[in-house]
């Protein structure tokens, strides 16, 4: 099924919006072997290895973080919590700047302020002081998702859309996967300062990478930064029910993604695993499969329709919740695999048809897909730990299958409404 139009009109004045092609002319964005494409492809799947690598550089560490301050998993947890919590409530200002000034603008000011927050971070004198540079180091990442996406909107051709947004999300997991790899191994070593560190290091040449290749944006068109038109904007988006049904989806994936991955270090360093560090920290390999089925979702999305492709993660998420709860390591790896697969492949998917939904103000449209989505990353790892420390890992995965049957709940009434919305209307006769 493809993507509904919000049929809202764009308030007078309204932020940024494409503008429609001319029928006669050729379409001069971009596309799979068309200039400017790969440049493209790889500069965002940089911004999201720095991205996710510096958002959750502290989420592997959490025992040791704990074990260095002295304080317990639901404390150290914070340090993931609040810099997902501060993407999230400066996500919607940072998007309107972007309307103002410029995708590549505003992406690259964020990525410049993230980075140096982030050689600040290994020198936070106690847990307080980490916690508030992960708070300001996550605002300052605001200013890329959204960005990124409206980017991709603007600058990609529809039937490529989902693809392109694949692969930047496939650098999300790139990104999360080689940050708590390379921490978990470097902070056996040399504790988890130097770890987080060594991916400040690494994000830094992200950044400048993704400065040298990003092309020029060719459509972009500027747009106001009233507060009455971004409020406008903002209230169009969610006076929309396929966007907000979206949004939804996204926090409740992010949602299961957050307490899984805050909460699975303390599982395998305890009994009856007891695994080091540096394994512990190689376990988050899995986030390769997330590589895949999020950079194969638009595949997906074709052969399946939206919604088949997001029951089908939804179904894949549960099952490798459920797969977790064993006792055994194959069997508790086999779950992780199951739950990144379908976590990454219900992000992009849900994530991609924000930005094809969206009439106007894509910005601020993905901007409240992102705000949402890392407001459940920020509940999942808060409540996620807590639930583990009450009732151990039953207790988190107990957590993330109430967000999938919410995800599932609310595909089902996508479904529902557009069968409705499909269905002849009779006219009663006189």
């Amino acid at each position: 099924m493809s993507p509904a139009s919000t049929g809202a009109p764009a308030a007078v004045g309204a932020t940024a919006s494409v503008p429609a092609p001319d029928s006669t002319a050729p379409d001069s964005r971009m596309a799979p072997g068309s200039p400017g494409y790969r440049r493209m492809s790889f500069a965002l799947f940089l911004a999201g290895v720095a991205t996710f690598a510096l958002l959750y550089s502290t989420q592997a560490l959490l025992p040791l973080i704990s074990g260095g301050f002295g304080v317990s998993a639901s404390e150290a947890s914070w340090t993931v919590a609040a810099a997902t919590g501060g993407l999230a409530l400066f996500v919607l200002p940072m998007s309107a700047l972007s309307e103002r000034f410029g995708r590549r603008t505003v992406m690259t000011a964020s990525l410049a302020v993230a980075v140096s927050v982030g050689l600040l971070v290994p020198f936070a004198p106690s847990i307080g002081a980490l916690v508030v540079l992960r708070a300001l180091q996550g605002a300052a990442l605001a200013g890329l998702p959204a960005s990124a996406t409206a980017y991709l909107a603007e600058e990609v051709r529809p039937k490529a859309l989902v693809t392109a947004i694949g692969l930047f999300v496939a650098g999300n997991s790139v990104g999360g996967m080689s940050g708590r790899v390379v921490t978990g191994w470097v902070a056996q070593a040399w504790g988890w300062r130097v770890a987080v560190a060594v991916i400040g290091l690494v994000a830094v040449g992200c950044a400048v990478a993704f400065r040298l290749l990003l092309p020029a944006p060719r459509h972009f068109t500027a747009g106001s930064l009233r507060p009455r038109v971004l409020a406008g904007t903002v209230r169009d988006h969610l006076s929309n029910p396929l966007l907000r049904r979206l949004y939804a989806i996204g926090a409740l994936f992010m949602t299961v993604f957050g307490g899984v991955y805050t909460v699975i270090g303390y599982r395998l360093t305890e009994a009856p695993f007891g695994l080091p560090q540096g394994i512990v920290g190689s376990i988050f390999l899995v986030y390769l499969v997330g590589t895949v089925s999020a950079s194969t979702s638009g595949r997906l999305v074709g052969r399946l329709g939206r919604r088949g492709a997001l029951y089908l993660a939804g179904t894949t998420t549960a099952a490798g919740l459920l797969l977790s709860l064993a006792g055994t390591l194959p069997l508790v790896l086999l779950g992780l695999v199951l739950i990144t697969a379908g976590f990454f492949a219900g992000h992009a998917v849900a994530s991609s048809a924000v930005g094809r939904t969206a009439t106007h103000g894509r910005a601020q449209a993905a901007a409240l897909y992102q705000s949402a989505y890392y407001i459940g990353s920020s509940v999942g790892s808060t409540v996620g730990a807590l639930a583990f420390h009450a009732r151990g890992w039953s207790g988190t995965v107990g957590v993330g299958l109430l967000a999938v049957v919410g995800v599932m709940t609310i595909t089902l009434l996508g479904t529902r409404a557009a069968r409705l919305a499909a269905a002849p209307r009779t006219v009663p006769a006189h």
